[in-house]
């Protein structure tokens, strides 16, 4: 049984060591867009406007993300650009569809990046829980691997110490079975 643990725990490790290679790929991709479109906000607006609109598209990335479950992400933006462009020229702020999308899909990317720590923080228990689980498993094959075995010898596991002219009479039983 620890033979087995042994045998699937740096297969395990190796699965864990690339799943945290990707998030964090992801992560670093998602700090330079982020970066990118501030930098781009700014250099186009003042800073109470871009307040503003950063505001009014997360509010509509998450009305888009709520209100529109079922639909498929092109919908939701779809949806979260009209939201985003009625409230801000009711506002009196123009802005073009391309800054929109831009900053909703930065409100999108930090709503991953939160989703992703979450479960990251998430997945450790589950680890644990899983090896737990694969312990239990290997215990019972155990138990039934040995119990077939006894019915098949027939030989009483629950007796705690055989006695000699049994053991030696399986012994011979076996022997001449197998010539």
């Amino acid at each position: 049984m620890q033979t087995i643990i042994e045998t699937v725990q740096p297969y395990v490790n190796t699965i864990v060591t690339a799943a945290a290679g990707v998030l964090t790929a992801f992560v670093l991709g998602g700090l330079k867009l982020k970066t990118k479109v501030n930098v781009w906000l700014e250099a186009r607006t003042t800073a109470a406007q871009r307040e503003v609109i950063l505001k009014v598209t997360g509010e509509a990335f998450a009305l888009a993300q709520t209100a529109f479950k079922e639909a498929g992400g092109e919908r939701k933006l779809q949806e979260a650009l009209q939201y985003a462009s009625l409230t801000l020229s009711s506002q009196g702020i123009v802005v073009s569809q391309v800054e929109l999308r831009s900053a909703i899909e930065k409100a999108y990317l930090e709503y991953k990046a939160k989703i992703k720590a979450v479960l990251a923080t998430e997945e450790q228990p589950n680890e644990e829980a899983a090896q737990a689980a694969a312990k239990e498993a290997v215990s019972s094959l155990a138990a039934q691997v040995t119990a077939i075995l006894s019915q098949a010898t027939g030989t009483d596991t629950t007796t705690s110490t055989p006695e000699p002219e049994k053991v030696s009479n399986t012994v011979a039983q076996a022997t001449i079975s197998n010539e």
